[in-house]
């Protein structure tokens, strides 16, 4: 999941920020799980991550130049790690906060309970017999 293409690509200049990325299963990633340009700021929260086997098994990934005046807050709460899985917690934790109104906030699952909310996510599975 990658939050901005790259410092140097003009859409990205307005990005604002926050992401909340939540409830998602990450495995077999190749180079990160998560990763972002433009110094956002990213709770991860009761995400589960799958380390590949071999490779890279850090979650997160920065693009650009990190500047003092525009801290990356990246940072994890009730997230879960498995095979060698880390997450490099950046800037202060718990400066990047929603500005969710009543109707836009939610409800976070556990971390445990990923597998099973994640089971039937993906892409469909089409055959001859079901049109997608």
């Amino acid at each position: 999941m990658l939050l901005g293409h790259d410092d140097g690509f003009l859409r990205d200049k307005g990005m604002k920020g926050y992401a909340h990325v939540t409830n998602n299963l990450y495995q077999g990633w190749e180079q990160y799980a998560i990763g972002g340009s433009m110094s956002p700021s990213i709770k991860s929260e009761s995400n589960y991550f799958i380390a590949p086997k071999s490779g890279k098994k850090e979650v997160t990934w920065r693009n650009g130049i990190y500047e003092k005046s525009k801290p990356w807050n990246f940072y994890s709460v009730g997230d879960l790690f498995t095979n060698g899985a880390s997450f490099f917690q950046s800037g202060r934790r718990g400066t990047a906060r929603p500005n969710y109104t009543k109707e836009q906030s939610f409800k976070v699952g556990d971390a445990k309970s990923v597998k099973a909310l994640t089971s039937s996510a993906g892409a469909l599975k089409c055959s001859r017999t079901l049109r997608c």
